[in-house]
C-alpha cells in the first residue's frame, strides 16, 4: 500500500499557513480545525516549513506566553521531510518513527497534494495486516 492510497481514502485537503502569522493565530487555527499541524507555504505556494502543536508548546515552554506573538517562521520546522505519493506505508512509517515526525507533507512533481499523520499511517498499516491475516486464515481453511 502507498501513501496515495491513504490520501484516496482520507482526502487531499491540506491546511496551510504563512510564515508571518503568529503562533497565537496558528494555535487558534489548529484548535478550530482539530488538527495537529499546518504546512507553511510562501506566496507562490511552495512548502517552506511545517508548524505543529509540539512546536507551539516548545516555544511557550522556552519563552512563556510572549511566544504566542512570535511569527511562525521563528518556530516552524524549516524544509521539512516530505513523502511522495508512491512511497510505501512501511517506508513512510519508518521515516516518521526514526525522525520522530508526526506529520509529513505529501508532494507530487514538487506540488503539495496532501498531508499524512502517524495516525493515518498506523491505521492503514493495521488494515493491511488484518487483510493479510484474514487471507492467510481463509487459505488455511480451504487447504
Amino acid at each position: 500500500m502507498t501513501v496515495a492510497r491513504i490520501l484516496a481514502k482520507k482526502g487531499r485537503d491540506v491546511a496551510t499557513t504563512s510564515e508571518d502569522r503568529t503562533l497565537h493565530e496558528v494555535s487558534v487555527d489548529l484548535t478550530r480545525r482539530g488538527i495537529g499541524a499546518l504546512v507553511v507555504v510562501d506566496s507562490s505556494g511552495s512548502i517552506v516549513g511545517i508548524i505543529s502543536e509540539r512546536d507551539v508548546m516548545a516555544a511557550i515552554a522556552d519563552r512563556g506566553a510572549e511566544a504566542l506573538s512570535a511569527p511562525v517562521a521563528r518556530h516552524m520546522t524549516k524544509n521539512p521531510k516530505m513523502a511522495a505519493e508512491d512511497d510505501t506505508i512501511h517506508s513512510t512509517m519508518e521515516t516518521m518513527t526514526i525522525e520522530r515526525f508526526r506529520h509529513l507533507p505529501v508532494i507530487d512533481r514538487g506540488r503539495l497534494v496532501g498531508l499524512v499523520s502517524i495516525g493515518d499511517v498506523v491505521k492503514y498499516r493495521i488494515e493491511e495486516i488484518e487483510y493479510e491475516h484474514k487471507a492467510l486464515r481463509d487459505y488455511i481453511a480451504t487447504a
